[in-house]
């Protein structure tokens, strides 16, 4: 099982994020519907130890960072627990976690004691009522608090906020959360809206391209390249020229990273997912609860990545996308 997970195009797979949850307190316009989500029933969710067995399988097989994602992350009790068997598993490097940050003041101080080392929040909008009106839920106060939190940790740093980009929603917040970027200790990440909404609303028309959100910014404080920090970031990094601090665009629709992707996905159902926008799913909870020996379920992953296709493919006018919403894959 010791070799490393290589794809027929020779990318080598470092990094696994892991969704605990389908469930959110957020109701995001571009992932959730208002009311009437269904989510999947308990029973079907991977167990702690079944996360941890995968966990041990994957880092055996190469991987060595972990990000822990949802729905919303925080929602699943006992979360620092499940966190700290992560960190302990051999050859795990790193332990990670993205959140919407509502509930993160009161948990951050475990978390971080567990062996978390690294932090995104998602934050589209610094206005409370405009961040209100993006959620559905009158929480920006508490995500802030979140991350007043996490500022005490200089372990976390930097501490990165993810704001999803949206055509004709998102443009009175740009320049507020690059500001934010100069006189915070935050990276301000502004990601494309992406086809993965419940609702299936997402059209090209609504993607504010990470090109048109340098230019906005550029306009009020010039922007330079910055070399990434590593060779899979799915980020292009910009500094302000002034020296001010830095920002990322995660521009998946328009310049797509799908060359050095190292990424694989793994559901809170328990299945893999090579690629973020791809249809096809593997299962491993039901070989798993099924008997399954870690070399069987070791077979089956490998198979998975080696099918594993060049790119998501929008760049085709005519692709669309059929599969399962974000909340239900993890992000």
């Amino acid at each position: 099982m010791g070799e490393a997970l290589r794809d027929g195009f020779g990318r080598v797979h470092r990094s696994l994020r892991v969704s605990v949850t389908d469930r959110c307190n957020l109701r995001c316009r571009y992932c959730m519907p208002a009311e009437g989500m269904e989510w999947i029933p308990r029973a079907d969710l991977l167990t702690d130890d079944e996360i941890a067995r995968l966990v041990r399988l994957f880092a055996s097989m190469g991987i060595a960072a972990v990000r822990v994602t949802g729905g919303e992350p925080l929602v699943r009790p006992g979360l620092a627990g499940l966190v700290r068997r992560m960190a302990g598993t051999p050859g795990i490097a790193e332990v990670s976690l993205t959140t919407n940050g509502v509930l993160l003041a009161d948990a951050i101080d475990d978390l971080v004691a567990a062996g978390l080392a690294r932090v995104n929040v998602s934050i589209d909008s610094l206005d409370p009522e405009r961040f209100a009106r993006i959620t559905r839920r009158d929480d920006l106060g508490r995500a802030l608090a979140g991350l007043a939190a996490c500022e005490r940790h200089p372990g976390l740093a930097p501490l990165k906020v993810n704001a999803v980009a949206m055509r004709g929603v998102s443009e009175p917040d740009v320049l507020p959360l690059a500001e934010a970027a100069r006189t915070r200790p935050w990276i301000v990440r502004f990601i494309e809206v992406m086809p993965l909404d419940a609702p299936r609303e997402w059209t090209r028309d609504l993607v504010l391209s990470g090109g048109e959100l340098r230019a906005m910014i550029g306009a009020r404080w010039p922007l330079v390249p910055a070399a990434p920090t590593r060779a899979s970031a799915t980020g292009t990094r910009w500094r302000f020229a002034d020296g001010a601090g830095e920002m990322e665009f995660v521009a998946s629709v328009t310049e797509p990273f799908c060359a050095t992707c190292d990424r694989l996905r793994l559901t809170a159902d328990g299945r893999l997912r090579t690629c973020l926008f791809a249809e096809e799913e593997t299962d491993l909870l039901g070989p798993m609860r099924a008997g399954a020996g870690d070399g069987e379920l070791a077979a089956i992953a490998r198979a998975a990545v080696a099918r594993k296709g060049p790119g998501h493919g929008m760049a085709d006018p005519a692709w669309t996308y059929a599969g399962r919403p974000m909340s239900r894959i993890g992000g």
